[in-house]
């Protein structure tokens, strides 16, 4: 494995089989130790480093990890195009993107298709955005069932799209859903809804929280928890373009 480097921290790239992944180094002074991690989303290789470690050790220490990130990025899933004639999921099911300028512009589910119009160089964006949509409604009816499971009161619902928390819920009533979860079966979608709400009444994982939990959700939790577990990284992947540097 070669580095190379420029006087900028943002121009540092890392060579792993032969495809150069940027690296991103960024300083903390909460961090004890130099922490590298593969983002196998955007294809980028972090290094998160101590205030007292110079740029040379992190540099070292990602080059001591070549196998470990190597075996990261063989393990990514790849990109999945949003364009006529691939695949995605919506509620867990599969549906195949059918374009043609014969067709609503609005994205309109036909038996096994979605179907639009319009012009061809946005289906993309209307897909994700109809996505985005449905995600809304179907989080905002999921939210009003689980909150009356709880006896709680309605929170606020933010629809985002974080890399690492499927779900989150701020201590001022307000609950943030990641969109992708419209892709996965339902019973894994409700399981973070289910997950968010009761913390609302428990903002840690007691047994109190999880014993609330296990009484507003119909489901196995751990069922869904491992479906998202084994698939998660396929719902990221979804209308991302991953291009790694070339190399030299």
């Amino acid at each position: 494995m070669r580095l190379f480097s420029s006087a900028r921290s943002e121009a540092l790239a890392i060579n792993l089989d032969g495809v150069s992944y940027p690296l991103q180094l960024r300083r903390s002074k909460q961090a004890r130790s130099i922490i590298v991690s593969a983002d196998t989303v955007k294809g980028v290789v972090r290094l998160t480093v101590p205030a007292y470690a110079s740029e040379q050790q992190a540099l070292r220490f990602a080059q001591s990890k070549s196998d470990w990130l190597n075996a990261r990025f063989a393990e990514a899933v790849p990109p999945v195009p949003v364009e006529h004639g691939s695949q995605i999921a919506f509620l867990g099911e599969p549906y195949i993107i059918r374009w043609s300028p014969e067709f609503a512009r609005s994205p309109l589910l036909m038996e096994d298709e979605i179907r639009l119009g319009g012009p061809a160089e946005h289906v993309e964006a209307r897909i994700l955005r109809w996505l985005r949509t449905q995600a809304r409604t179907i989080f905002a009816e999921d939210l009003q069932f689980y909150c009356t499971e709880a006896g709680t009161d309605l929170p606020k619902l933010a629809v985002g799209d974080a890399r690492r928390r499927w779900g989150s819920c701020s201590g001022r009533q307000s609950i943030r859903l990641n969109w992708r979860l419209v892709m996965a079966p339902p019973h894994v979608r409700r399981s973070v809804v289910a997950h968010e709400v009761a913390h609302l009444r428990h903002m840690d994982h007691s047994r109190r929280f999880y014993a609330l939990l296990d009484q507003i959700y119909e489901s196995d939790r751990r069922v869904a928890d491992r479906w998202l577990k084994d698939h998660g990284r396929g719902l990221h992947m979804v209308g991302v373009e991953r291009q790694p540097l070339p190399v030299d």
